[in-house]
């Protein structure tokens, strides 16, 4: 079966009220299944343009993945990010090898 990921392209408004964000998400995301596999580390864009900031968070499979976006505890702390940043959300289907 494929894993699955969330994918978040992000540019951060105010630091300092995103750290919060940061501090609550990763447990939850964890205690669902995710392991971060890229958070914020160096970047260049090399075509086109984007966010600032990209993660990649992987999951078991799709269904979790998505699963774990449309948890309410998610959703919740998902509001801070709302309120201080800008950002594209995808879930996606890996490949099956």
């Amino acid at each position: 079966m494929p894993k699955g990921y969330i994918i978040a392209h992000i540019t951060v408004r105010d630091p300092d009220a995103y750290r919060e964000y940061v501090e609550r998400d990763t447990p939850i995301l964890e205690g669902l299944g995710g392991r971060f596999i890229v958070r914020g580390g160096r970047s260049e864009i090399v075509e086109g343009d984007t966010h600032d900031r990209h993660v990649v968070i992987e999951f078991p499979s799709y269904d979790a993945a998505l699963a774990a976006y449309n948890d309410s505890d998610y959703q919740e702390v998902a509001e801070i990010r709302r309120r201080t940043a800008d950002s594209v959300i995808l879930v996606v289907e890996g490949m099956d090898r």
